[in-house]
């Protein structure tokens, strides 16, 4: 098949868009507003950015009102966000903080997650998720769509602190995805997680590039440097 969004149609029953860019890592992020309400809404379009120094991004569509989102509005107003892992085993949770409520409703709450103090910014972590970022807002960037919906509010923020639930933590010293077992975003209404990975290491002689994939930001410093 082939057509062009927003000139032709598809001819399918639902816009297949979404469920040709999959799984997507969801992004359920926490913020707090001016009042010091509590907010809590997961975002398929998240994604790190680059590593040295780390920084995260989360891209959220308006409400169906054509309003922008509390988490959009309350990063930029506060200067904080955290990210939150979401996981299978949270999986309920994180449905039903996706729910569209009116301004000042606390998701925590209604989700029945309990809250957790993060160290550097004042946005809660949920104290289930086995790793959260702690952020600072940098910028955002707003894409214009087609109404009410369309209309996109891409956040940026550096991670300040990272906190990993040792649980998860292996023998070597690395994160067990397969017993986080991380929630991912597939199209429709449908849902994924993982439960599988395997190794590959691109070919070539550059150790620079392999630390960097690693994601050893010193090492591949000090590779660079001797190449």
């Amino acid at each position: 098949m082939y057509y062009e969004p927003g000139k032709t149609p598809h001819g399918l029953p639902h816009d297949p868009f979404k469920s040709c860019v999959v799984p997507r890592p969801i992004g359920w992020i926490s913020t707090v507003d001016a009042q010091g309400r509590h907010n809590l809404a997961p975002y398929s379009q998240f994604q790190n950015v680059t590593f040295d120094p780390p920084i995260v991004m989360f891209s959220a569509n308006q409400d169906t009102g054509g309003q922008r989102k509390d988490s959009v509005q309350n990063a930029e107003q506060s200067g904080e966000f955290v990210w939150n892992m979401a996981t299978y085993a949270l999986r309920d949770a994180v449905n039903i903080s996706a729910e569209e409520l009116p301004h000042g409703v606390d998701e925590f709450e209604r989700a029945g997650l309990e809250k957790r103090p993060s160290r550097l910014v004042k946005p809660m972590r949920v104290a289930g998720s086995p790793i959260q970022f702690e952020c600072v807002y940098l910028n955002t960037l707003r894409f214009p769509g087609v109404p009410p919906m369309g209309t996109a509010d891409v956040v940026f923020g550096r991670v300040v602190a990272i906190h990993i639930d040792d649980a998860v933590i292996d023998g070597k010293g690395m994160v067990d995805v397969l017993k986080i077992q991380p929630l991912a975003r597939m199209g429709y209404f449908d849902y994924t997680y993982v439960d599988h990975r395997f190794q590959m290491v691109i070919p070539g002689n550059s150790k620079a590039l392999l630390a960097g994939l690693e994601g050893s930001a010193l090492k591949a410093s000090q590779e660079a440097r001797k190449d």
